[in-house]
C-alpha cells in the first residue's frame, strides 16, 4: 500500500511580509548601493525598488526604509526617480514627519539640469499637500512658473492650485494668480496655457464667494480680448483645452450680430472634428449665441445635425449614448427638422439595452404624418424583441404615436392586433415576455380610450378577453379596472370580475389598484346597480377599514356622497366625459430650459438639470454616509435642538382607531356620530333584482338627508351598523417611546442594512408650509409626537429631514426620510422599520402628526 502523499508546505501570504528578514534584507541591500555608481547599480536598483513598491502595494508597512529609498535616489535615472516619488507621495500623506526629510532631496532635484527631473520633483514636491511644508513650495513654484522648459511650466501651474487648496493665504500672498494670467495671454505653450486657464478659473471661482476683486478677474476671462486671443490659437490646443476653451466662449456675451457670425466662421471647422467632445462643445456655442436670433437658430439646427449624427455611428456605445442624449434633447425641442432622419434612430441588433431605449424616445418625438406608417412598422418588429424591456417601450412608443394623432386608425388597428395575437399566449404562464407586452398593451388603451373614445368598442371585444389573474404589476391591474368601470355596460363580465377582485382586497398590495376599484365599482354601481350592489357593499366595508389613509378616506367620501343623494354622487363619480386632448408631460417646460442651458453636461445624460444630483438634498440613499455627516446633526446641535426629556407622550388621538378618530369628526362637523360599517353579504342579497330608479335612497330631496334613505343604502349593500364602531376592524394601535434615543451611526447602518417597507406621497397644510419658515418648528412638532429627528438639511423650497421612532417597550426602531417641497405643498416619505408588519401603522402615525403641523 502506497504511502499517503506529503502535505505540501503552505507558502506564506503575497500581502504579508515573510518576517522581519525580508525588511530587513532589503534596507541592507538599499545601504550597500546608496552612491554607488559601480555598473549596473542603477539596473540592482531599480529590482530593489520594485520590490519596495510591490510591498507597498500589497499593504505592507515599508515606511522603515524611508532613510534608504531617499539616499538612493541619488542618481540621473528618470525611473528610479519616479519609483521614488511615488514611494515618497504614499507615506508623506499619513506621516508629515517623515516628509520633512524628503524636501531637501525634492528641492535639489527641482535645480535639475535635466527637465524631466525638474518637473516630476515638482510634482511630487506639491502633491505632499502637508500644511506645515507650504513655505518650501513657494520658491521652486515661482521658479517653475519662470522654467524655460514648457513640461516645467505646465506641473508649476497645476502645483498652484495644490498650494491655494493647501494653503489660500499663502497662494494669493504669493501673488500666483496674477502670474497665471500672464502666462496664459503670453506663453507660447497653449498646455500651458490652458492650464493656466483651468487653474484661474477654479480659484477665481472659489475666491469671489469673498472677494469683489475675484469675482471681477473672473470676468475678465470672458471679455473680449481674452475669447478673441484664445480663439485665434484654438487650433493649436489639444482637445482637451479645445473643449475648456469652447465652454468659455459659451458663456461670452458678443456686442453684435457680426461678432456672432464672426466667432460662428471661426469655429466652423470645428464640427468637423474627429472628437466628440470638441463637436459637443461646439455645437454648444452656437446654440448659445444665436438663442436671440430665431431663424439663425433653426439653421444652427440643421448645421450641427449632420455632425452629431456621424458622431452617433462613429464611435463606442457609451459615446454613442453621450451623443445621442445631447440628439435627444435637440429632438425634443425642434422633432421637425429631424423627422426626415428618423432612420438614424433604428435600433441596430448589436447595440446595448440603453442605447435602443433612448432611439425608441426619439423615434416617438420625430414622429409625423409623412414617417409615421415607416416608423410604427419598424417599432412593430421591436415588440418581438428577446430584450423584455425594449420589446414593452417600442409597444408603449407606438401608443405614444397614436396619441399624437398621426395615422390613428391604422395604430389602433395594429394595437388591438397585438392583443388579439397574444390573448391565446397570455394565459400561459410560461411565455413571461407575453404576459409582460399585454400589461403595457392594458396601460396603452386605456390612454387610448380616454382620448379616442370612439373606438371603445373594438378596444372592449379584445381586452374583454384578458383575465385579470394574469395581470400582476399595479399600472396594468389598474387600467384594466378602470376599463372594467368605464365601460361596464358594454362588458357582460364586469361586475363579476370586480366582485372577484373586491374578495382578494386584502392580498392586493398595491393602494392605486384598491384606489381604482373603489371608483370603478362605483361606476358599474351606477350602470349595473343589482349586479354590482354586493360588490360595492364590500368594496365600501373594505375601503373604510384600509389602513393605507387615501383609500379610506376615498372609500369614506363614496359612502358619504351615497347617503346624501345618488345623483349627486352619480354626478361626481361618473360624469359625462369629454376626449382627453392633450397629456401632461413629465418635465416642466422650465427644467428642460434647465437642462438646454446645461448643454454639453451630466445634466443631458441624466435628463435633469445639475442641481438636482449635486446638492446634498437631492442625493440618494447611496451617497448617505456623506450626506448625513453635512447634514445638522440634531443630537449636537445645543440650544436648537429639543431635549427628549421636556417631551410627554400625549397626543392620545393617535393611538385612536380610524373609526374613531372618524367618529369624533363626524360628530363635531354635522352632529351625527359615524362608526365604519361592517360587510354583511347574506343582507345584499335580498334586493338584488331591484333596478337603480327603484332604490330607496332616491327619495333623498333637498339639502338634508332623510334618516330612511341612509338606512335604506346601509340595508341595500349589506352595511352593518348595529355593530357600531366596537365591531370594525380597526389598526392595532401603535405607542412609541418619548424618550426613544439613537446616535447617527447607528441610524446610518441600520438605513444601510433595512430594506424599504414604504413610499407614500403626502400633502403639506398651508400652514404647514408657512410653518416651515420657523427655524426647528417642524423638528420641535414631531418630536412632541415622539418621533424624533437626527438630521436635516436644504434650503427652500426643497428640505430634508431623517427622522426616527421607537416602538414602546420594544426595541422595535422606525427610520424615516422626508422630503418636503415648499413650492408645491408636497411630501415623500420614506420608511424603513425593524418590524415590516407595523410599517403602516406607523405610516398612519407619521401622517397623522404630520398633518397637524402648523395648525396648533
Amino acid at each position: 500500500m502506497a504511502p499517503p502523499p506529503a502535505h505540501p508546505q503552505r507558502s506564506p501570504s503575497p500581502s504579508q511580509p515573510s518576517g522581519k528578514s525580508e525588511v530587513t534584507d532589503l534596507r541592507s541591500q538599499l545601504r550597500q548601493l546608496a552612491g554607488s555608481r559601480a555598473p549596473g547599480a542603477d539596473d540592482a536598483k531599480r529590482d530593489l525598488f520594485k520590490k519596495v513598491i510591490s510591498n507597498m502595494t500589497i499593504g505592507i508597512d515599508v515606511s522603515s526604509l524611508f532613510g534608504e529609498m531617499v539616499m538612493c535616489s541619488a542618481t540621473s535615472d528618470i525611473v528610479l526617480k519616479k519609483m521614488c516619488y511615488l514611494y515618497v507621495g504614499n507615506y508623506a500623506k499619513v506621516n508629515p514627519d517623515l516628509a520633512l526629510l524628503t524636501i531637501n532631496f525634492l528641492q535639489r532635484d527641482c535645480k535639475d539640469d535635466d527637465p524631466m527631473i525638474r518637473g516630476l520633483a515638482l510634482r511630487s514636491l506639491c502633491s505632499l499637500r502637508v500644511a506645515n511644508l507650504v513655505e518650501y513650495l513657494v520658491g521652486p513654484l515661482g521658479s517653475g512658473l519662470k522654467d524655460n522648459n514648457s513640461y516645467v511650466r505646465t506641473v508649476a501651474v497645476i502645483g498652484v492650485v495644490k498650494l491655494y487648496h493647501i494653503s489660500a493665504s499663502t497662494c494669493l500672498d504669493a501673488d500666483f494668480p496674477a502670474t497665471l494670467k500672464h502666462l496664459m495671454l503670453n506663453d507660447p505653450d497653449t498646455q500651458v496655457v490652458a492650464n493656466c486657464l483651468s487653474a484661474l478659473q477654479e480659484i477665481w471661482t472659489l475666491e469671489s464667494t469673498s472677494s469683489e476683486e475675484a469675482a471681477k478677474e473672473r470676468e475678465t476671462l470672458v471679455s473680449k480680448p481674452v475669447i478673441y486671443y484664445l480663439l485665434n490659437r484654438i487650433k493649436e490646443f489639444s482637445e482637451w483645452a479645445q473643449c475648456l476653451v469652447l465652454e468659455l466662449v459659451a458663456k461670452y456675451i458678443p456686442s453684435d450680430n457680426s461678432e456672432i457670425f464672426d466667432i460662428m466662421n471661426l469655429l466652423e471647422d470645428r464640427l468637423q472634428h474627429a472628437n466628440g467632445a470638441v463637436v459637443l462643445a461646439t455645437s454648444k456655442v452656437f446654440l448659445h449665441l444665436t438663442l436671440s436670433m430665431a431663424d439663425v437658430h433653426q439653421q444652427v439646427y440643421e448645421r450641427i445635425k449632420a455632425p452629431l449624427l456621424t458622431q452617433v455611428s462613429a464611435g463606442s456605445p457609451e459615446q454613442s449614448y453621450a451623443v445621442l442624449s445631447h440628439l435627444h434633447l435637440l429632438v425634443m425641442r425642434a422633432p421637425y427638422i429631424f423627422s426626415s432622419d428618423y432612420k438614424h434612430f433604428y435600433c441596430q441588433y448589436n447595440e446595448p439595452s440603453y442605447v435602443k431605449k433612448l432611439k425608441l424616445e426619439m423615434l416617438t418625438a420625430v414622429a409625423n404624418e409623412s414617417n409615421t406608417y415607416d416608423i410604427v412598422t419598424e417599432l412593430c418588429e421591436y415588440a418581438a424583441n428577446v430584450d423584455i424591456p425594449i420589446a414593452r417601450e417600442s409597444i408603449r412608443a407606438v401608443g405614444k404615436i397614436a396619441l399624437q394623432q398621426y395615422d390613428v386608425n391604422a395604430i389602433v388597428d395594429r394595437l388591438l392586433q397585438f392583443l388579439e395575437m397574444e390573448k391565446d399566449y397570455v394565459t400561459c404562464e410560461a411565455l413571461t415576455n407575453t404576459k409582460l407586452e399585454s400589461s403595457s398593451m392594458q396601460v396603452l388603451v386605456k390612454d387610448l380610450l380616454r382620448k379616442y373614445p370612439q373606438w371603445s368598442q373594438d378596444c372592449i371585444a379584445v381586452v374583454g378577453n384578458i383575465s385579470s389573474k394574469n395581470v400582476q404589476e399595479p399600472k396594468a391591474k389598474a387600467a384594466l379596472i378602470w376599463m372594467l368601470g368605464e365601460y361596464s355596460q358594454d362588458m357582460p363580465d364586469a361586475p363579476y370580475v370586480l366582485e372577484s377582485l373586491v374578495e382578494n382586497w386584502d392580498e392586493e398590495h398595491s393602494a392605486e389598484v384598491r384606489l381604482h376599484l373603489l371608483t370603478a365599482v362605483m361606476k358599474c354601481f351606477f350602470k349595473r346597480a343589482p349586479e354590482t350592489q354586493k360588490a360595492l357593499g364590500a368594496a365600501l366595508a373594505a375601503g373604510l377599514a384600509d389602513f393605507h389613509q387615501d383609500v379610506h378616506d376615498r372609500a369614506l367620501f363614496y359612502y358619504r356622497l351615497l347617503q346624501y343623494k345618488v345623483s349627486v354622487a352619480e354626478s361626481v363619480v361618473n360624469p359625462p366625459k369629454q376626449a382627453v386632448s392633450v397629456f401632461a408631460d413629465s418635465q416642466s417646460s422650465e427644467i428642460k430650459d434647465r437642462i438646454f442651458d446645461e448643454f454639453n453636461s451630466l445634466s443631458v445624460i441624466y435628463q435633469k438639470p445639475s442641481y438636482m444630483f449635486t446638492d446634498k438634498e437631492h442625493r440618494g440613499t447611496l451617497e448617505f454616509s456623506d450626506e448625513l455627516a453635512n447634514l445638522s446633526i440634531n443630537a449636537e446641535a445645543g440650544d436648537s435642538a429639543v431635549p427628549a426629556q421636556r417631551v410627554e407622550a400625549n397626543d392620545n388621538d393617535l393611538l385612536l382607531s380610524i373609526t374613531e378618530k372618524e367618529e369624533g369628526r363626524d360628530a363635531a362637523s354635522n352632529g351625527s356620530a359615524y362608526s365604519a360599517p361592517s360587510y354583511d353579504g347574506a343582507s345584499a342579497t335580498s334586493a338584488a333584482s331591484q333596478s337603480l330608479a327603484d332604490l330607496a335612497f332616491s327619495s333623498t330631496s333637498g339639502s338634508g338627508q332623510a334618516p330612511a334613505s341612509s338606512f335604506a343604502i346601509d340595508d341595500l349593500l349589506g352595511l352593518d351598523f348595529s355593530v357600531g364602531a366596537a365591531a370594525t376592524p380597526s389598526p392595532p394601535p401603535l405607542s412609541l417611546n418619548p424618550k426613544a434615543v439613537l446616535d447617527p451611526g447607528t441610524f446610518q447602518q441600520k438605513w444601510r442594512q433595512l430594506p424599504l417597507s414604504l413610499s407614500e406621497d403626502f400633502s403639506l397644510s398651508p400652514q404647514g408650509v408657512a410653518a416651515l419658515a420657523t427655524s426647528n418648528a417642524l423638528l420641535r412638532h414631531m418630536q412632541s409626537h415622539s418621533i424624533h429627528c437626527i438630521a436635516s438639511g436644504g434650503q427652500s423650497p426643497n428640505f430634508k429631514f431623517f427622522f426616527f421612532a421607537q416602538k414602546a417597550e420594544s426595541a422595535s426602531i422606525y427610520l424615516v426620510e422626508l422630503l418636503i417641497n415648499s413650492s408645491s405643498a408636497k411630501s415623500q416619505i420614506k420608511i424603513k422599520a425593524d418590524d415590516q408588519s407595523t410599517s403602516q401603522a406607523f405610516s398612519t402615525l407619521f401622517q397623522s402628526a404630520l398633518s397637524k403641523f402648523g395648525t396648533a
